[in-house]
């Protein structure tokens, strides 16, 4: 089974595996971001207390299965966001990340440092070949984290993703391990841009 975190990201800011016990304050946090997240999540525009406990039961679950995982963004004590991975293709070697954050925790680079949190994990723990990423097509600040860390643009997915009622495109990114490996000195660079 799959061991990580706590892992500081930034100052004040860390990434942990969920726990049963954080429902009420996803809950809450999703609440107050519903509007800012349901831009882009689907399940952000009526996500509750009981979707919140089968969440996390959910992850719990994937965990166990050595499936990959899932972890809340901490910052200051508090949640902020989420990151983790979708699940893991363990035969050919491969997994997929997604992310949120708060309105309010944007800005600071958390995200970005959080997904290469994650990165460095797929690729040098796991020993995984490939990650990738997708973004509605419009969603700039999620579209600049996979661009930021040197993943490679290889397709528009046509109306790939169904949100408020409206199949939207897609950008779908990928990073190989190779290419994590020996970016290091270019991701620094872009960062600082």
């Amino acid at each position: 089974m799959t061991h990580f975190g706590p892992l500081s990201i930034a100052e004040g800011a860390e990434l942990r595996l969920w726990e049963a016990c954080d429902a009420v304050e996803l809950t809450e946090v999703i609440a107050a971001n519903r509007e800012h997240l349901a831009t882009w999540l689907p399940w952000a525009e009526t996500q509750g207390f009981q979707d919140s406990v089968e969440y996390l039961d959910l992850k719990r679950l994937q965990l166990e299965a050595n499936d990959g995982f899932e972890a809340a963004l901490v910052l200051d004590g508090e949640i902020a966001g989420g990151v983790g991975f979708h699940r893991v293709d363990w035969v050919n070697r491969s997994t997929s990340i997604g992310y949120w954050l708060a309105a309010d925790a944007q800005g600071r680079g958390l995200m970005t440092a959080a997904v290469t949190a994650l990165l460095d994990y797929a690729f040098f723990e796991w020993e995984l070949h490939r990650v990738i990423i997708e973004v509605i097509v419009g969603n700039e600040r999620s579209r600049a984290i996979p661009e930021r860390l040197g993943f490679r643009q290889e397709a528009i997915l046509r109306e790939a993703k169904l949100v408020r009622g409206s199949h939207e495109d897609t950008r779908l990114y990928a990073m190989l391990a190779p290419e994590w490996a020996a970016g290091g000195a270019d991701r620094e660079g872009a960062e600082r841009r």
